[in-house]
């Protein structure tokens, strides 16, 4: 098995306590950063995510899986920023579950699938008031920003929030892309509070994104 075999079966088996000391061993070896993200870890990633989408791996598998790509991509990071190499992002997505949810676990998923796909996530959190995902959006300047609501009651904090990015003059000619998604959320909700995407779970969420976005 190939070093970067390794790394990726690191990622799919979910060793978070051992995947830092091998992605050190593989720098020390001479293998690149970029080598090691896009021919190592984010091969073990996408292996997770068709293996979720065919139910064969579970969400506390898969969060797991979610921890140990983190744990490499804190080594990985300041190595390619200090190179002034920095990811190669296919994008920008702001995250955060929408105002009186407190539900992450769903919003983590998605963290996970885009970062593994090559996308920069910014994570603001939950509770995330309709104010806070406009600063945010003024700070970070995404290109696409998803909202989660994970239950009914929340739903209409996410129209409201769409509104209060439209009210502030934030979404000029289709940009950034607004994807909602959660439990309750539908597609035709997601219509009728002028989002832009819907996804039904993380997968999809980066599968219309990235034809969206014409990746």
């Amino acid at each position: 098995m190939s070093r970067m075999e390794e790394l990726a079966t690191a990622i799919i088996e979910g060793d978070a306590a051992g995947i830092k000391g091998l992605v050190q061993k593989t720098l020390d070896e001479g293998s690149e950063p970029e080598d090691i993200l896009s021919q190592g870890l984010m091969q073990g990633m996408e292996v997770v995510g068709k293996r979720f989408a065919t139910e064969d791996m579970f969400i506390p598998e898969v969060m797991l899986c979610a921890r140990t790509m983190h744990s490499a991509l804190e080594i990985l990071r300041p190595l390619l920023e200090a190179q002034e190499k920095k990811l190669q992002m296919k994008g920008k997505l702001l995250l955060g579950t929408v105002a009186g949810d407190i539900h992450d676990i769903g919003k983590s998923l998605v963290e996970m699938m885009f970062t593994a796909n090559g996308f920069d996530v910014v994570d603001i959190g939950v509770n995330v008031s309709a104010d806070a995902f406009v600063d945010a959006v003024k700070q970070h300047e995404p290109d696409v920003i998803g909202m989660s609501a994970l239950l009914t009651t929340t739903m209409p904090a996410m129209a409201q929030t769409v509104e209060a990015i439209d009210s502030a003059g934030l979404r000029q000619d289709g940009k950034p892309i607004i994807i909602v998604g959660g439990a309750p959320v539908t597609e035709e909700f997601a219509r009728e509070i002028s989002a832009d995407l819907y996804g039904e779970n993380a997968l999809e969420g980066v599968d219309v994104t990235k034809k969206a976005l014409g990746l």
